[in-house]
């Protein structure tokens, strides 16, 4: 068993990631989400994060559209936009498996997979009783078409680091 050391890091309103250099670059892997400020327009939050995209230690973007199911709609955002900047640098979106998310929707997971952007399936878990929820991810990976090549965590650990490393 491996072993990664990542954190979830908070993408400020200017782009910047919430913790300093010295830190992220100890890091193996970074999932960084937006968890404030979701009242942007779409112009500035689809900026905000394609500038957080730009950091060398951005891996991972964590429930790309912010939802939350019958409680919160989704941040407005250009998906497509985000998704080419991915492409372009190296990062990766996530599929958020809670059952109160599901965020990416089978639609992006869709258009992720025709664009060749994998995407990383999560359970968001903060109890080990969480980890259960991964057969949700799982199921809205498969609305959406994608299949295990396309899921940047189902590869081996050296395939997965490799993947990680920005060009």
């Amino acid at each position: 068993m491996t072993i990664l050391k990542s954190g979830e890091i908070d993408i400020l309103e200017n782009g910047s990631l919430d913790l300093p250099d010295p830190i992220l670059k100890e890091l193996d892997l970074t999932v960084c989400a937006v968890h404030s400020r979701f009242n942007l327009s779409k112009e500035k939050q689809t900026e905000r994060i394609i500038r957080a995209m730009d950091h060398p230690c951005f891996n991972i973007l964590a429930h790309p559209s912010g939802r939350l199911i019958n409680e919160r709609e989704p941040y407005e955002v250009d998906m497509e936009r985000l998704m080419k900047a991915a492409l372009e640098r190296n990062c990766h979106l996530e599929l958020n498996a809670h059952p109160d998310r599901l965020d990416l929707t089978d639609i992006y997971c869709k258009m992720a997979k025709e664009m060749g952007l994998k995407v990383a399936i999560s359970t968001d878990a903060h109890s080990v009783g969480d980890l259960r929820f991964m057969r949700f991810g799982i199921g809205q990976a498969r609305r959406g078409w994608l299949e295990s090549g396309d899921v940047l965590n189902a590869r081996g650990v050296t395939e997965l680091l490799q993947r990680l490393r920005k060009r």
